[in-house]
């Protein structure tokens, strides 16, 4: 039986009430589909509503584009896979060997506030089904909790889109909550590369996170590594 991947993406495609549009890292859903479609797993996408998921305009800049974003975008199945993405509520979440997060900044707004995802993420790493989140997917740790009721990410090394990073690119005024502040304040190991845009991807138990955009292959690649 082939290992089954499951991808949940963010629904939301406005940053808060900036007018700027938003939604998951291009780079960041196709390059992890990729690999995991190569490793021969069976991939699932699913969101908060179901149906499309929104790409942020900005990650389709030729500065950040990729082999594997133009491959996405000439790949029928790979589009219509992304135009209709299961409603996370109507999965069953045991059915799934590794969870992936992609990262964008409209996770901050429906994701991390999602009950039911933050439970199913409480409950895959208490089975020790692993977890990989990158960029601003880490956000969504903000509310987890241990069976103990302690902050999930309490005690553990984890990573994701640094404060540093979000003020070069002069959006963290119009971000919901910072991702680097949360994590630590749960009690979080927050461990960063030596400079922006480096690639970081930080493993405790059953639990990956990766810094950036440029983390998005390795932490793909490590979650691969922990399936086979």
């Amino acid at each position: 039986m082939a290992k089954r991947v499951l991808m949940v993406l963010t629904s939301h495609d406005m940053m808060g009430i900036s007018g700027k549009k938003t939604g998951n890292w291009f780079d960041e859903v196709a390059t992890p589909y990729y690999k995991f479609k190569e490793a021969g797993f069976d991939v699932t996408l699913a969101s908060p509503k179901g149906g499309p998921a929104p790409l942020d305009p900005f990650s389709f800049d030729d500065m950040f584009m990729t082999e594997n974003t133009r491959k996405f975008q000439k790949d029928p199945l790979a589009q219509l896979t992304l135009a209709n993405t299961l409603r996370f509520n109507d999965i069953d979440t045991d059915d799934y060997d590794g969870v992936f997060f992609p990262g964008g900044y409209g996770q901050l707004w429906d994701l991390a506030s999602d009950s039911k995802v933050i439970r199913a993420i409480e409950d895959w790493v208490q089975e020790k089904t692993p977890v990989a989140m990158v960029c601003h997917a880490p956000a969504i740790l903000r509310d987890a909790r241990t069976p103990a009721g302690e902050p999930l990410v309490k005690g553990r090394d984890v990573t994701g889109f640094t404060d540093a990073e979000d003020e070069e690119i002069d959006l963290s005024r119009h971000l919901l909550f910072s991702l680097e502040k949360a994590l630590t304040a749960n009690g979080g190991n927050f461990r960063r590369s030596n400079k922006n845009w480096l690639p970081n991807v930080v493993e405790d138990g059953a639990l990956l996170t990766g810094q950036n955009p440029a983390s998005a292959a390795p932490i793909a690649e490590a979650l691969v590594a922990r399936l086979r």
